[in-house]
């Protein structure tokens, strides 16, 4: 595993962001030499270590469609079961690199296990997700938040209107999606079920607003997002929301991206897969139109 020193680093650039230089001097001074800072880099580039899983389209139905956005169109990526009938509908929301193979691939997951699942871009009304992850950062840097969190509110409306849509919603984010799924929790009263890895925490005043079940998922290592946890979940408990939350102690941010080795860990990214599964499904969220029960559960254990 990589030094814990290394992997900050590479969060602050990618969320704050430093420059580049700036990173590079950073890092090759905590690693001691240039060719020991190149060795290491191809490690933290998570769209470059590891290869994305083979797409696999074996009994799905995918397409991209799109909607009009505040300033743009909206595009995203679908899959579904191949049967055209209505579906519980996941709204999956990637990392601050925009919408990529790899979110992709999460997409068609959550389309296997029986919904149409919607992947919006949030870079579309820039002209989509370049190939170039520093750029990607670029862009994201200049989105304006509150056009943003519209354009994907109106993902709902959209999605309402197709047949193969059931109009009962979730969503999953990670990263800056995680921060969007909070958002959308807030914002999306329809919202049913909202799943969280890693993702930074709404205004607290907020909260009460939320009508969703809420499922949080932190990585013990990971002090930038988890400085807001505590807070959050007193907000949560204060406002009756149902939700349950897990920590995954050792393990570094964006442990779910089995494209980054230096930060994927197959235990846990299983784990909170399946536990975001079983959350959909249970009776009261999106899988079931009984209303919500309201109740609390936490959990800290892997």
């Amino acid at each position: 595993m990589l030094d814990k020193r290394i992997i900050d680093l590479y969060d602050e650039y990618t969320h704050r962001p430093l420059s580049r230089k700036e990173f590079l001097q950073r890092l090759t001074w905590l690693v001691g030499s240039t060719a020991a800072a190149m060795s290491v880099l191809p490690l933290l580039e998570s769209a470059t270590t590891l290869p994305v899983r083979p797409a696999s389209n074996d009994g799905l139905f995918t397409e991209y469609i799109t909607w009009p956005g505040v300033s743009g169109d909206m595009k995203a990526y679908v899959a579904r079961p191949e049967e055209a009938k209505p579906y519980p509908t996941v709204v999956v929301i990637h990392e601050n690199r925009g919408l990529n193979a790899h979110i992709e691939d999460v997409t068609r997951r959550a389309a296997a296990a029986g919904y149409l699942a919607v992947a919006p871009n949030a870079l579309a009304p820039s002209g989509g997700t370049p190939t170039d992850t520093d750029e990607a950062r670029k862009l994201f840097s200049e989105l304006n938040a509150e056009e943003t969190l519209e354009n994907f509110v109106r993902a709902f409306g959209a999605l309402r209107q197709r047949a193969d849509c059931n109009g009962r919603f979730g969503c999953v984010g990670f990263c800056w999606g995680g921060a969007m799924a909070n958002n959308l929790a807030v914002n999306v009263p329809e919202l049913r079920a909202a799943v969280v890895f890693y993702g930074r925490q709404p205004a607290l005043e907020r909260v009460p607003n939320i009508k969703a079940a809420v499922q949080l998922h932190y990585a013990g290592l990971d002090e930038r997002v988890n400085a807001g946890m505590i807070a959050y979940e007193e907000a949560l408990k204060s406002a009756g929301i149902q939700y349950e939350q897990y920590l995954y102690e050792g393990i570094n941010h964006a442990f779910h991206n089995d494209t980054s080795a230096a930060r994927y860990d197959e235990a846990a990214a299983k784990l909170a897969w399946e536990r975001t599964l079983e959350f959909f499904k249970i009776s009261g969220r999106v899988n079931n139109a009984t209303p919500l029960v309201q109740k609390n559960c936490v959990t800290n254990l892997l």
